[in-house]
């Protein structure tokens, strides 16, 4: 049998948009069809965003991006402005960003291999690509850590992760250089992870809640809710940037819905794409097309396009055209962390 140093040898790159100047590649598919000329329509909407000096941009990931390579393009994206607020999966922030802010990686693999094999080695998969359980384990047990280290009382999604985030500016060092939650932290980007169990994070809280029964937090999905809401009431207009879809897209587009419930005549995103291989034919909601979801009142129709793409091909060319166009220079930078109350001291 392979020993596990045979199987994690080469480490997945996260491609660098700063590196690839693709405006004249994606300018071009305007003139093309199909997939090529949505592509550079959605790239389009995404620099109106970026433009609209009224505009909240919000960035929903779902899938597995990270471990993908797509990590340093939200990190980008957060670091120069060009995203106000997250919402993803606990997979993409704990999983694969704060997995590796711990000194972690993420290798490449195949999805030809005996999978009996690999549980053998505590080696776990992610189609082509390997991840370390053993290592996994410490990822879980530092989040069980942070929840120890806080006070006992229901939380957010977003107030815990910047918690995840003061834990990297204290004890991150050099590895932390690229990781979104550390970005997000340094620039008052809320994030949100609407299904926040579903992640290591998940078998912290488990660890947490199990060794103090009386004295615990927990997580409030209400307040997650109610928080992203917020953000709406204090934006004059949103846009949504989806990759994927599933929770992170209906919690963003159902924000609208809750806003207009507490106050009326809420405008929907005015702004809306989303990179996507689902189908719809199978009455999939997270699949549900952006003129769908105009008949919820939750997306305007002025402004939307759907990519029918894998991520890995679409977003970097979708994120590196806004880069390199440049309209995030004159954008002012919200902060929108700032609008929450301040976080309370860790217990003692």
């Amino acid at each position: 049998m392979r020993s596990k140093k045979d199987y994690l040898k080469s480490i997945i790159k996260h491609i660098d948009i700063k590196e690839h100047n693709v405006v004249k590649l994606v300018d071009s598919m305007q003139h093309m069809a199909f997939s090529a000329r949505d592509l550079y329509r959605a790239a389009n909407i995404y620099e109106r965003m970026l433009q609209d000096k009224d505009c909240t941009v919000i960035l929903t990931l779902a899938g597995s991006l990270f471990s993908a390579g797509l990590k340093k393009v939200v990190f980008d994206l957060v670091d120069n402005n060009m995203v106000d607020v997250i919402v993803s999966t606990g997979a993409i922030m704990v999983d694969q960003d704060f997995f590796e802010a711990l000194g972690f990686k993420h290798y490449i693999g195949s999805p030809f291999v005996d999978d009996n094999e690999l549980r053998d080695l505590h080696i776990d998969r992610i189609y082509d690509t390997f991840i370390d359980e053993d290592e996994l384990r410490i990822c879980d047990e530092t989040t069980a850590k942070i929840f120890n280290s806080l006070e006992p009382r229901p939380y957010s999604s977003r107030e815990l992760l910047w918690h995840f985030g003061k834990y990297l500016d204290e004890n991150g060092g050099p590895k932390v250089s690229d990781s979104v939650i550390y970005a997000a932290y340094k620039n008052n980007v809320p994030i949100f992870v609407p299904a926040f169990s579903d992640c290591s994070a998940g078998f912290g809280i488990v660890m947490h809640q199990t060794n103090n029964p009386d004295r615990h937090l927990s997580f409030d999905s209400g307040k997650d809710f109610l928080e992203l809401t917020q953000i709406k009431l204090n934006s004059k207009e949103t846009g949504i940037f989806m990759v994927g879809g599933g929770v992170p897209k209906n919690f963003t587009q159902d924000i609208v819905v809750a806003a207009d419930i507490l106050q009326e005549n809420v405008p929907m995103h005015k702004y809306a794409i989303q990179i996507t291989v689902a189908d719809v034919r199978d009455g999939a909601l997270s699949s549900s097309t952006l003129k769908e979801a105009s008949s919820w009142g939750k997306v305007d129709q002025a402004f939307e396009q759907m990519v029918y793409s894998e991520a890995t091909l679409a977003m970097p060319l979708i994120a590196g055209y806004a880069y390199h166009k440049g309209a995030y220079k004159n954008r002012i930078k919200r902060e929108l962390q700032k609008i929450f109350i301040k976080e309370p001291a860790a217990a003692k």
